[in-house]
C-alpha cells in the first residue's frame, strides 16, 4: 500500500502511527509513510517471477510530508529523488514510481507534472503512476518506460458524477502495461461492464494520442487555466 498522500495525517500523528501499527500487525507491506523523512522515503523491493520489482512512493508537497523529525508522507524532493531512484535501481530490475499529485478532475498532464515524471523516467523508472486527479487521465510512453497520468478512483463517495466512480488497474504482464477499467456501482466496486470499459480505454487512448502533440500540454494547460480563472 502507497502511504504518500495528502490525506495521510487527516487523524494526526496519532491516526498514521495506528495504520502503521495495523499494517505491521496483519503483514500488509507499505512505503512513502514513516516517523520521519528517511523512514518515509524507504522504497518497497520484492522478488516477484525471479524479478525484482522496486516501488517507490511520494507525494506532492501539501499538509502531510515527513520532515527531518516530524512523522508523514514521502514529499516530492527534486533534489533527493535523482539519489532515491539511482540507489533503487541498483537494487531492483523493475521500478514503480506511485507519484500523488497533479491537478484535481483535470484528465491531462499540467507541463510541470510531465517534467517530473519525464525525469523519474530518465532517472531509472520503469513506470510511473499518477495518483490524486480523481479522474482517469491518460499514457504517455516516454524513452523505454510508460507514465499514468491518473488512474482514476478506486473507491469514492464524495460525488456521483461519471469521474468519480471510474478508475483503472494497471496490470504489468512481462514487463508490458495493460489497463483493467473499473467501476464503482450500487456502493460495490466491479470489473466495469464492455461497453463502459470500451468508453473509458477509447477516450483514454484519445487523451494520450493528443499530448504526444509536443505543445498540446502546455496550449491545453494555458486554456484550462484561463477557464478557471474566469
Amino acid at each position: 500500500l502507497s502511504l504518500a498522500n495528502n490525506h495521510i495525517l487527516d487523524y494526526g500523528v496519532e491516526g498514521l502511527k495506528d495504520t502503521i501499527q495495523n499494517l505491521t500487525a496483519h503483514n500488509i507491506a507499505f512505503a512513502g509513510a514513516g516517523k520521519n523523512i528517511y523512514e518515509a522515503s524507504n522504497a518497497f523491493v520484492k522478488v516477484i517471477d525471479e524479478e525484482r520489482v522496486g516501488i517507490y512512493c511520494c507525494v506532492e508537497h501539501e499538509f502531510s510530508v515527513a520532515t527531518e523529525t516530524t512523522p508523514g508522507a514521502n514529499g516530492f524532493n527534486a533534489l533527493e529523488i535523482e539519489r532515491h531512484l539511482k540507489l533503487l535501481r541498483e537494487k531492483c530490475d523493475y521500478l514503480i514510481v506511485l507519484y500523488h499529485g497533479g491537478r484535481e478532475h483535470y484528465r491531462y498532464p499540467t507541463p510541470e507534472l510531465q517534467t517530473r515524471c519525464r525525469k523519474m523516467i530518465d532517472l531509472g523508472a520503469d513506470l510511473v503512476i499518477c495518483q490524486h486527479s480523481h479522474c482517469i487521465g491518460c499514457e504517455e510512453k516516454y524513452n523505454k518506460g510508460t507514465i499514468v497520468y491518473g488512474q482514476g478512483n478506486f473507491i469514492f463517495d464524495a460525488d456521483n458524477c461519471e469521474e468519480w466512480q471510474t478508475g483503472l488497474l494497471v496490470e504489468i504482464i512481462n514487463r508490458n502495461v495493460q489497463y483493467i477499467p473499473i467501476e464503482k456501482k450500487n456502493e460495490i466496486v466491479r470489473i466495469a461492464s464492455k461497453d463502459v470499459a470500451d468508453a473509458i480505454l477509447e477516450q483514454f487512448f484519445q487523451r494520450s494520442e493528443e499530448i504526444r502533440n509536443s505543445d498540446f500540454v502546455k496550449t491545453n494547460f494555458k486554456k484550462y487555466t484561463q477557464n478557471a480563472g474566469s
